[in-house]
């Protein structure tokens, strides 16, 4: 394909590497230099010492935090429509508001807010390592947000007080995926294990046979002897489990679980993006310092 073609060339002029979020289009996932979630790919960025610029295919945070994290190196993303919902539920000024009400508890906040939330909080985490991280803080009660079901998930695995914050923060791609679909999945496939994010319902979390970060997700379907696997998360996923394991079946338990801010990104907009290098991401430097502190405390926490 001549744009595909277009793309590749000007990665190589421009000394470019492409970063695909797992929820990307098959079409995108297929010429990335790197392929996984937010943080994961974010670290990928620090490795690549001779890449000078960043394309990042995925929503704002995930490319606010490897603009964040590679400070030396310039970040684009492909649309700047691609925002995520949830970010957007917990802002800077929120994060101080619930400080003032538990002034002794830590703010753990996941990957998936924006650095202005970032500089408030104490720690960040993502779904891999929420109870790590949560677990590791010398506090009885943390403040944890923006996702009222991952906090649910930790909640189930510490001994911590969890305060969710806000109170009902969701994802509202995983809230299409419900129990019965999970139920009636396993029925027509007996012979099928479901995993689920823990971005999902509670009543989805319990009756799934495995909870776990999309990454987790694609090293139990690599190491699991199960051949048919349900997956509880957006469907952009399916394509890279299928590839990498194409001696196995996996079923969407929702076919609606689309994330359409994550379908923003297009060919076309990363070519435009990398030939233009337009929509650079950038940071103020205070937020980004800050910003910086939390995420690294998370890797020094769960090293």
């Amino acid at each position: 394909m001549a744009l595909v073609d277009e793309i590749l060339r000007l990665k190589r002029e421009k000394k470019a590497i492409l970063l695909a979020h797992n929820y990307q289009r098959p079409e995108i996932q297929d010429i990335a230099d790197y392929v996984g979630d937010s943080i994961e790919l974010s670290r990928k960025a620090m490795d690549e010492t001779e890449a000078e610029i960043i394309v990042f295919s995925a929503v704002d945070f995930m490319a606010e935090s490897a603009a964040i994290l590679n400070p030396d190196k310039r970040v684009l993303i492909p649309n700047i429509r691609a925002r995520c919902p949830m970010a957007q539920m917990l802002l800077a000024e929120d994060v101080r508001s619930w400080k003032k009400r538990y002034p002794k508890a830590p703010v753990a906040l996941y990957v998936n807010t924006l650095a202005e939330a970032k500089a408030e909080c104490d720690v960040c985490y993502t779904s891999a390592n929420a109870v790590k991280v949560v677990n590791a803080l010398e506090a009885d009660t943390v403040l944890l947000g923006p996702d009222h079901n991952l906090a649910w998930y930790v909640a189930q695995r510490t001994s911590k007080k969890i305060v969710p914050v806000p109170e009902k923060g969701f994802c509202r791609t995983h809230m299409f995926i419900i129990k019965e679909d999970v139920l009636f999945s396993k029925e027509e496939h007996p012979d099928a294990v479901a995993v689920v994010h823990p971005e999902c319902v509670p009543e989805v979390q319990l009756v799934a046979d495995f909870i776990g970060s999309t990454s987790q997700m694609c090293r139990y379907a690599r190491e699991s002897p199960t051949k048919k696997i349900i997956v509880g998360t957006e469907i952009g996923i399916i394509h890279r489990l299928r590839k990498e394991n194409p001696d196995k079946e996996f079923i969407p338990a929702c076919e609606g679980a689309i994330c359409p801010n994550m379908k923003f990104n297009t060919l076309e907009n990363i070519y435009l993006s990398l030939k233009e290098e337009q929509h650079l991401v950038t940071v103020p430097e205070a937020t980004a310092r800050r910003a910086r502190e939390a995420l690294e405390r998370m890797f020094l926490l769960t090293r």
